[in-house]
């Protein structure tokens, strides 16, 4: 069946707030709990219950939960990097680590010593997560890297695109990163941060 994906941004000090053995239920809660509404922005899901607002759930586009995509799209720029200037690399490296690899060790010329380890803050299955602070450094990266993007299609087209898997071309690997940045747009905004359970 494969691995699915719930991306959420969530209030940071809420879960916080609660005491440490209620945490992993509060996050589990709001990613499967039947208590929300979609939004009339695409993507987004926003709870329903009272005093459930700080969380909110999103599903990339087309991609029906699955972690697939986050898996082909790590594959996708793992041959494309090569490609790509070395500041534009190192900084799409950083800006799409925790979208598809879980922290920069995953790439063969990266120093795993140099690499902070990464480990969960709360006792929840998590395939990638993001604090408050690091949702902000990610949003700067975005604005720089954004527009040094389409320089990357040539390349792709001829390096990169494949028939198998998900993110067969340019444009869906764009549109996949716009995606993230929508997720951390709208985590950067409220000050919160961001967590994909595993489901």
């Amino acid at each position: 069946m494969g691995v699915s994906i719930e991306v959420l941004i969530v209030d940071w000090s809420h879960i916080e707030a609660a005491p440490p053995d209620e945490r992993a239920d509060l996050l589990e809660e709001a990613a499967f709990g039947e208590a929300t509404r979609p939004n009339a922005d695409e993507g987004w899901t926003w709870p329903t219950r009272p005093a459930a607002d700080w969380y909110a759930s999103y599903e990339f586009s087309r991609t029906l939960g699955s972690y697939k995509p986050h898996f082909w799209a790590g594959e996708r720029w793992e041959r494309l990097r090569d490609f790509a200037d070395q500041r534009l690399r190192g900084m799409l490296d950083r800006f799409a680590s925790v979208l598809f690899w879980h922290g920069l060790e995953y790439m063969e010329d990266i120093d795993a010593e140099q690499v902070p380890e990464r480990s969960s803050p709360w006792p929840a299955s998590t395939l990638m997560w993001s604090s408050p602070i690091e949702t902000a450094e990610l949003k700067l990266l975005w604005e720089c890297v954004s527009p040094q993007l389409e320089a990357l299609r040539q390349p792709f087209d001829r390096h990169v695109a494949r028939p198998e898997g998900w993110i067969n071309d340019f444009d869906s690997f764009v549109t996949f990163l716009e995606g993230w940045n929508e997720v951390v747009t709208a985590a950067h905004a409220r000050g919160w941060g961001i967590v994909g359970l595993r489901c």
